[in-house]
């Protein structure tokens, strides 16, 4: 692999030099918490390794210390992930928590989540809380959905939209922002994020009445269970390689590292989450 790579591009620490951009932390405007790997999905990006069979889960300790840190701070907003962080015990204290504060409450889900047992509060709880929701759909083609999450997953994501969209999220003027995410399928970088959100909002607006606030876009990390596929299909080399090569110094102002706090489901702190992992 290292031959057929001859004009490898400089490493990261030289291109950062060279833009001029010193890596320091700034202000911490996000208190990030992992509240453990328990998900009812087992995605082939997951950069946590999460899925069904994991046992590691925030306890009620570590919970109620993150919301004392947060009330001694001034950080704005709590951004709750996981694992499907709704499976755990402690999400809802964490949320009750932030929004007794006054701060803000996001959680990164799946969608899929609404319909395991006992969770068909979830949409009200939300609305309830002001809880900002970034959600997990891969691609607004259900071919992609599955061949990355696997068979339904699809159809109950864009059930979950349609709940979420009566209750008045991701609509014009309700302050209930709903933000989808989307994830290559494979070794692929993302195309440019607003051109792709058009092509979502026209298809999931004409085939299923869904409106959403916005799209990011996720570059998949070759770390945990993707590094594995990765080396598994022998493509590990090449993709860092097409890593290297699209490297973008107008990204470095918001790496998400820099204005990040990330608490472990164990309580041990990090830079982000992904550093983390």
């Amino acid at each position: 692999m290292a031959e057929h790579f001859q004009s490898s591009p400089p490493p990261f620490t030289e291109r950062v030099r060279a833009a001029e951009v010193v890596l320091r932390k700034t202000r911490i405007e996000v208190l990030q918490v992992n509240v453990g790997k328990l998900c009812n999905q087992i995605c082939q990006h997951c950069h946590v390794d999460a899925g069904p069979h994991r046992s590691e889960i925030m306890k009620r300790e570590t919970a109620e210390a993150c919301l004392r840190f947060l009330a001694d701070s001034d950080i704005p907003l709590i951004d709750i992930t996981g694992g499907a962080p709704e499976l755990c015990p402690e999400f809802d204290r964490l949320v009750r928590g932030a929004h007794a504060l006054g701060r803000r409450a996001m959680d990164r889900c799946n969608l899929t989540v609404l319909f395991e047992p006992g969770k068909a509060y979830l949409p009200a709880f939300f609305r309830d809380h002001q809880v900002e929701l970034v959600c997990s759909l891969p691609c607004y083609s259900r071919e992609n959905v599955e061949r990355q999450r696997g068979v339904g997953v699809f159809d109950r994501s864009i059930e979950a939209l349609q709940l979420l969209n009566d209750l008045g999220y991701g609509r014009p003027g309700t302050g209930l922002i709903l933000d989808l995410v989307y994830n290559p399928v494979g070794t692929h970088l993302p195309p440019p994020q607003a051109a792709l959100e058009a092509d979502y909002k026209k298809a999931l607006a004409e085939d299923f009445g869904i409106a959403f606030n916005r799209l990011i876009t996720i570059t998949n990390m070759p770390i945990s269970r993707f590094a594995s596929f990765l080396r598994k299909s022998r493509k590990y080399e090449e993709y860092m390689h097409l890593l290297s090569e699209h490297f973008n110094a107008a990204t470095l102002d918001g790496l998400m590292c820099r204005n990040f706090l990330s608490v472990g489901w164990e309580g041990t702190l990090y830079d982000c989450d992904f550093n983390q992992m």
